[in-house]
């Protein structure tokens, strides 16, 4: 099967499996989207969506947040790992957010970039799921998907990210990035599939029969 074939099937099998993906983080705004994302670096969503709650009730928008103390903030997302980095993250974007953008999460690429604790995986969730501009965040769980299904060879997300463009419809690549992240969970897990256990990896690679080895990004 050639590589465009593979994107092709894959496509539609996810279309099929997730015709509406929901965003899994909970939020009600632009703001706590990005630090519901912020806070998912190295910490499941699950767990995330079990902080934000007490988090987003204390402080739900960048004005009232970067008056909250910093300890208290940590003290609110402690479960979520990395607490001291991303509790003082919070609080100095919140701030910038008031300076230079009216408290607004800014709808762009630079700005968003250039706020403490936001990188390019985190921009493009909120830029694609709050604003609805096409992005495909590419995480650990993705780069490994796209190396066992033949989509990319990448030796690090921002080349898997680069694939992946190329390969899928500009038009559907924020509902790609959920349903890969999906179908990963419930059918293609790091410990779940070695590359030649589900539908996907098995229709892909049919010839395959040893364990399909990864590149860490």
């Amino acid at each position: 099967m050639l590589k465009k074939d593979r994107a092709q099937f894959i496509m539609r099998r996810l279309q099929a499996l997730y015709p509406q993906p929901p965003i899994p983080l909970q939020h009600e705004n632009a703001f706590e989207l990005l630090i519901a994302v912020l806070l998912s670096a190295q910490c499941t969503d699950a767990r995330v969506n079990l902080v934000t709650p007490a988090l987003f009730a204390r402080a739900g928008d960048a004005q009232t947040m970067a008056k909250v103390p910093v300890a208290e903030i940590q003290e609110l997302i402690r479960s979520c790992g990395l607490a001291p980095q991303k509790a003082k993250a919070i609080s100095e974007l919140s701030k910038i957010l008031i300076e230079k953008y009216n408290g607004e999460v800014p709808k762009d690429w630079t700005a968003l970039e250039s706020l403490p604790g936001v990188g390019h995986k985190t921009a493009s969730v909120v830029m694609s799921q709050a604003f609805g501009e096409p992005a495909f965040p590419v995480d650990t769980h993705i780069h490994r998907l796209a190396q066992r299904w033949g989509l990319s060879n990448g030796k690090s997300v921002t080349q898997t990210e680069r694939d992946l463009k190329r390969l899928f419809p500009r038009e559907k690549w924020n509902d790609l990035h959920l349903q890969i992240i999906y179908y990963g969970r419930e059918f293609c897990s790091a410990r779940g599939c070695d590359g030649t256990v589900c539908d996907i990896c098995q229709t892909t690679h049919p010839e395959r029969k040893r364990p399909k080895k990864t590149k860490k990004a």
